[in-house]
């Protein structure tokens, strides 16, 4: 099935609209700050879309502010038994305290965290995040080196950052792409899908016909990939 996409600002809500083969439309805000994602039929153009957005704008502001809520409230505790994600495997955190240098392991299923006595959860917490940007500083750079000569883009510069609603961006004119760091927690193929992604948009800057067909071409199960990103919470799971 032909599925044509596009993507709006509509009263400063960034919303990705789908026209496929359906007979009404749908308003759909997704985990985990409130995504907005329009299914809507082929017979329909932009502006019914944005129409029947900002007609239902209360309730989208609404559920927005829920997810919004419920991330805030699930902030991880970082002590023993709490499940965290790395690479999308869900692992229980063991707190080891002794003396010496801080540092996590993987060992099957757990994820051991060394830590001296009395470390607070707001340094583990700091810990952690600085163990996931060592972990996509490992993993990036070989999806770039994998990508450049396919899509005949180079990546200048890349850096890792904490985002709140975005899993990638990327400067067109510079070349520079950010990574958001909670990728480290999702399935490695989510990470090559922004790498492919933000490397896509050095060649088409907005999410139109043109950067869905270079998306269709060189990943075909981007979409899937797309849905498992944004259908997970970004950041803290809730257990």
């Amino acid at each position: 099935m032909n599925i044509a996409s596009a993507h709006l600002t509509i009263l400063g809500i960034d919303v990705d609209v789908i026209y496929k083969d359906i007979k009404n439309l749908h308003i759909g805000v997704y985990p985990p700050l409130g995504r907005v994602r329009v299914a809507a039929p082929r017979r329909l153009d932009d502006e019914h879309v944005r129409l029947a957005v900002i007609q239902r704008l209360s309730w989208i502001k609404h559920r927005r502010e829920q997810l919004r809520s419920a991330a805030r409230q699930s902030e991880r505790e970082m002590v023993t038994g709490e499940s965290h994600y790395v690479w999308g495997v869900r692992r229980r955190m063991k707190i080891i305290e002794r003396p010496g240098r801080a540092h996590f392991e993987v060992d099957g299923e757990r994820l051991l965290l060394y830590v001296p006595a009395g470390a607070t959860a707001e340094r583990r917490r700091e810990l952690l995040d600085r163990w996931c940007r060592e972990q996509l500083r490992q993993a990036i750079p070989s999806l770039i080196a994998k990508w450049e000569p396919i899509l005949e883009v180079s990546v200048p510069r890349w850096t890792i950052r904490r985002m709140k609603t975005k899993w990638g961006s990327c400067n067109r004119e510079s070349g520079h792409i950010w990574f958001n760091v909670e990728l480290a927690k999702k399935h490695p193929a989510c990470l090559e899908y922004i790498v492919v992604h933000e490397m896509t948009h050095r060649l088409e800057p907005n999410h139109g016909p043109r950067f869905t067909k270079i998306m269709d071409q060189f990943m075909p199960n981007w979409r899937s990939l797309r849905d498992q990103l944004n259908d997970a919470p970004l950041a803290e799971e809730t257990w």
